[in-house]
């Protein structure tokens, strides 16, 4: 409480003022930064995608089979999938 009574305090005007400087400097600062910034990334941004032929050992390596009836294939790799029920068949 003795902290509060030292502290100066402000008007409403002031605190109004504050307020919408900090709304304006949302509105013409931070969204035009966001907006850009996705323009950005929708444009010039290349997205990889992993190589599905020719991967290397490392990134297969598993130490034990997944729980489902094709224990060496991913859940929704379905490529695999079809192997798999094809060389069961």
């Amino acid at each position: 409480k003795e902290l509060l009574k030292t502290q100066e305090h402000h008007t409403i005007e002031e605190e109004l003022g504050e307020m919408w400087r900090w709304v304006n400097i949302t509105f013409w600062v931070a969204i035009p930064i966001c907006v850009l910034s996705a323009a950005y990334t929708f444009f010039f941004e290349e997205h990889g995608h992993r190589i599905e032929e020719n991967v290397p050992e490392f990134m297969g390596i598993r130490t034990k089979e997944f729980p489902w009836e094709c224990g060496e294939c991913d859940l929704f790799d379905s490529k695999c999938w079809k192997k798999c029920r094809a060389e069961k068949e």
